[in-house]
């Protein structure tokens, strides 16, 4: 069950009123020493769960430089690692990530999760560029040395499929993209793996803007094997603070989603990162810090802070202050995790996909063994 804080609460009375050790809580829940707990924090507590489990597939998006103790905690309940990421030229060679990810392939191999390429429009500078899209997907020549070069990759280095991860695609590119996507499907198909396309978060066909147009989602669903929904960045780092992925807002999304592509091959996309804002929030100047689930809690604690939970954004949060300047934090907790899976459930959804895994929360992780048999 979800336990939440009240005043007076100590870790060891909510240990004594289940029947459970302290250790056990502050284990699963990674409350650190001295053991301190803030009011309205969500506590998972370990016990016989009577939730009709569902098999789900789910993803973990990650970066080379993850802890090798982070990585090993969460490959147990993956299905799949997308390492993020392999970039391209605009004459279809790969830039593979500056850091070796051949421990990592080795890693997940050897827990059962198979190690995904994630291929992005990256450049020699790192940053998404819709010129490099424009240049592979309409042009034979690139696009057939880019599927050569991924294919090379995929035998050479041990990768299990191919996530396509391309943001800010031009309208005009729409088509030409969706059929990259379908050529590429069918050279990795041949292999034996599939191939996954991340789609931007839409609530209809014709929804206006960069992120929107050049991605056709009835189309992209036929043509690939899998879609991984980025239902998040609602509340991003730039923008004025709000909930990260507010339940209702992906919701929306989900509608349209599921009447447009069979909901057997959607994954619902989860935030593990929340945002901690100074305040008042200046546009084009604010720029929120980027925080941890388990991070923004201890940060509660530490400056006394209440944890408050919005129940329509199915998201919690937090005000403090800290050198004389006012802070609001909004996170993921087990609460906001459980409505997501709920949402899983509900639509009955391929599973979920998490971006990232950079920072362990194991509250989530058997949370969500406690809802899906992962496969």
């Amino acid at each position: 069950m979800i336990y939440v804080v009240r005043q007076g609460d100590t870790i060891d009375s909510i240990a004594m009123q289940f029947s459970i050790s302290a250790y056990t809580i502050s284990y699963i829940n990674q409350i650190p020493a001295p053991y301190g707990l803030a009011v309205g924090q969500a506590l998972l507590i370990p016990g016989n769960s009577t939730v009709q489990k569902s098999p789900a597939q789910f993803n973990g998006y990650v970066y080379p430089f993850i802890s090798r103790y982070v990585l090993t905690e969460t490959l147990q309940y993956l299905s799949a690692l997308n390492i993020f990421s392999y970039g391209f030229t605009a004459e279809g060679e790969l830039i593979p990530p500056q850091l070796d990810d051949s421990w990592m392939i080795a890693a997940a191999d050897e827990q059962g999760a198979a190690p995904i390429l994630t291929l992005t429009p990256f450049g020699v500078d790192g940053n998404f560029n819709n010129n490099l899209i424009t240049a592979v997907v309409n042009d034979p020549v690139s696009r057939t040395r880019l599927k050569d070069n991924l294919i090379n990759v995929i035998m050479s280095k041990g990768f299990q499929g191919v996530d396509i991860d391309f943001e800010f695609i031009k309208a005009e590119d729409r088509d030409a993209f969706t059929d990259f996507v379908r050529y590429i499907r069918e050279a990795v198909n041949a292999l034996g793996f599939p191939v996954s396309v991340a789609l931007a978060p839409k609530v209809s066909a014709d929804q206006p803007g960069l992120l929107y147009e050049g991605k056709d989602y009835p189309a992209l669903g036929a043509v690939s094997d899998y879609v991984l929904v980025m239902t998040y960045e609602w509340g991003y780092k730039y923008g004025p603070p709000l909930a990260v992925a507010p339940a209702d807002r992906v919701r929306q999304v989900l509608d349209y989603a599921v009447s447009v592509i069979p909901p057997e091959k959607i994954q619902l996309g989860i935030s593990n990162y929340g945002y901690d804002w100074t305040l008042p929030y200046v546009k084009g100047q604010s720029a929120a810090v980027t925080i941890g689930s388990v991070e923004a809690v201890q940060l509660a604690v530490a400056n006394g802070a209440q944890i408050m939970f919005d129940t329509v954004a199915q998201s919690p949060y937090f005000t403090y202050e800290k050198d004389g300047l006012s802070h609001i934090v909004w996170f993921e907790d087990v609460r906001s995790m459980q409505g997501k899976y709920d949402l899983i459930k509900e639509y009955s959804l391929r599973g979920g996909s998490v971006w990232t895994i950079m920072n362990l929360f194991r509250g989530m992780w058997v949370l969500a063994e406690e809802n899906f048999i992962i496969s």
